[in-house]
C-alpha cells in the first residue's frame, strides 16, 4: 500500500455504481479521470448478496445478480460511447459496496465514489457508503462532487490543503493531478489560532510569531514543489480561520479538484475509524470533486 499512496502517476482507478444518478456521474467522471492518467478503469457493484442470503428468497437474489450485471453493462457502455479508446473492466461482488470498494482500491488504486448513492439523502450530504469508504480506505479515494451540471466549465485550478511537510504527499498528488489537467496549482494553508496556542487569548506578538511559522511551513512546502515540478504554475497562500474545513469548502468552488490529507483515527470503541473533522466537513460540502490522501504513522493524530 506504501508504494500506492507515494506514487501518484501509476495509481489505476476503480469506481463504484449503485444505479443511482450521482453513481452514474462519478463513473463518467472517474472514466475521464483514468483517460488523463493512461490507465484503465475498473467499474465495481457490491449487490451484498452473501449478507442477504440468509433471509432472502433465492428468486430475490437472482434478480439483484441480473440487476446488478446490467447496471455494469449500462455503465460500461456509457463510459465506452464519452470515452471510446478507454479500456473498461467490470466486477460483480457478492460483498457489500465498501468492503468490495476497499478490496477493489488495494488492486487498482484510486476509489472513486459518487457524492450519494441510493439512500434518498439531500445532494449536499455525503452518502454512508461513501463516508465508511472514504473513512476506511488505505488508498486514496475520490468523492465526486460539484458536477451535477454536466457543462461545468473547468476552473483550470488544483488545490491542495496543507499544513507542513508532513503534506508533502498530498502536495505531490496534487501537483501531478495539476501536470494531467494543464492546470495551475494553489496550495493553501489553514490554521486555526485556537488550535494553535490552546483555549487562551493569545497576546498579539504570539499571534504574529504563531503566522511566522505557518507562513514558513508552507514555504517550505511551495519550494520542494517548485522544484520538483519546475513548469508547473504554482501559487501559495496562508490564511487563518476558526473554520478549516470553512475556508476550504469556499475555495473549492474555484477548482477542479481538492486534494487533502485525511486522518483515520479509532471510533472511541475500536470497531471503526473515523475522518478528521475538517475532512469530514470537506467531503460532505466542498463545490468540487475532493482526492482524500490517506495519512499514516505518526502523522495520523492530526486535527484536520
Amino acid at each position: 500500500m506504501e508504494s500506492t499512496i507515494r506514487t501518484p502517476d501509476t495509481s489505476s482507478v476503480t469506481v463504484g455504481v449503485d444505479g443511482s444518478e450521482p453513481a452514474r456521474r462519478a463513473a463518467l467522471w472517474a472514466a475521464g479521470e483514468a483517460v488523463r492518467r493512461g490507465r484503465p478503469l475498473h467499474i465495481v457493484y457490491g449487490a451484498d448478496t452473501d449478507g442477504r442470503a440468509l433471509y432472502v428468497a433465492a428468486e430475490t437474489i437472482e434478480k439483484v445478480r441480473a440487476a446488478g450485471r446490467e447496471l455494469l453493462d449500462d455503465t460500461a457502455k456509457a463510459v465506452a460511447a464519452e470515452y471510446p479508446g478507454l479500456h473498461v473492466t467490470t466486477e460483480f461482488s457478492r460483498t457489500d459496496a465498501v468492503t468490495t470498494l476497499h478490496r477493489a482500491g488495494g488492486l487498482y488504486g484510486t476509489i472513486v465514489v459518487g457524492n450519494r448513492g441510493l439512500g434518498g439523502f439531500n445532494s449536499l450530504m455525503l452518502g454512508s457508503v461513501g463516508l465508511d469508504t472514504a473513512a476506511g480506505a488505505r488508498t486514496p479515494v475520490i468523492v465526486v462532487r460539484g458536477i451535477e451540471d454536466e457543462d461545468t466549465e473547468e476552473r483550470g485550478t488544483v488545490l491542495a490543503a496543507v499544513r507542513d511537510e508532513h503534506d508533502l504527499v498530498c502536495a505531490r498528488y496534487a501537483a501531478r493531478e495539476a501536470e494531467l489537467r494543464k492546470a495551475s496549482l494553489r496550495l493553501l494553508h489553514v490554521w486555526n489560532v485556537f488550535q494553535s496556542v490552546g483555549n487562551v487569548a493569545p497576546m498579539l506578538d504570539d499571534v504574529d510569531e504563531i503566522a511566522g511559522r505557518h507562513a514558513s511551513a508552507l514555504q517550505a512546502v511551495t519550494e520542494t514543489i517548485h522544484d520538483e515540478f519546475p513548469d508547473l504554475t504554482v501559487e501559495s497562500r496562508a490564511e487563518k480561520s476558526v473554520s478549516v474545513a470553512g475556508v476550504l469548502v469556499e475555495a473549492s468552488r474555484h477548482a477542479d479538484l481538492l486534494v487533502m490529507g485525511g486522518r483515520r483515527a479509532p471510533t472511541p470503541l475500536g470497531l471503526g475509524r473515523n475522518l478528521g473533522g475538517a475532512t469530514h466537513g470537506v467531503l460532505h460540502h466542498a463545490h468540487c470533486p475532493v482526492l482524500l490522501i490517506p495519512r499514516t504513522g505518526t502523522d495520523s493524530g492530526s486535527r484536520s
